[in-house]
């Protein structure tokens, strides 16, 4: 398997778990970005718990899944968002606009779309799941 994006097959691993049925889904290498992602999942309630086991090399994180996610994606390239043009991007890749979280990351952190409006800041999109 080539590795793409760390990201990428975080996410991709995490969807074809849920896909699966799976309660648990251990995902490697591990990145402050993907820690911070999935932070943000969490703090959504689409995923439960997740653990990072530090086996001093490239890192694992142990991600229990409570069966709420339908898809998540990551966005390469790296597309810069301003802040008018996040209900275009939300319009693109999200069902619809009470359903789902576009990841962007900015100056002031990685946030959803959501706390990046309330900020009024924009920045370059990570991804998003639903």
């Amino acid at each position: 398997m080539v590795l793409i994006s760390v990201l990428h097959n975080t996410l991709n691993g995490i969807t074809n778990a849920e896909r699966r049925g799976k309660r648990q889904v251990l995902v490697r290498p591990s990145s402050n970005v993907v820690v911070r992602f999935l932070q943000l999942m969490q703090k959504h309630k689409y995923i439960g718990e997740f653990e990072i086991v530090d086996d001093h090399r490239s890192g694992r994180i142990v991600v229990n899944l409570i069966g709420r996610l339908n898809k998540t994606g990551c966005i390469s390239p790296r597309f810069d968002v301003k802040l008018e043009d996040i209900d275009q991007w939300q319009s693109y890749l999200l069902p619809s606009k009470q359903f789902g979280f576009l990841v962007l990351t900015t100056s002031q952190g990685i946030m959803d779309h959501e706390e990046a409006k309330r900020k009024k800041t924009g920045g370059k999109i990570l991804g998003f799941f639903y």
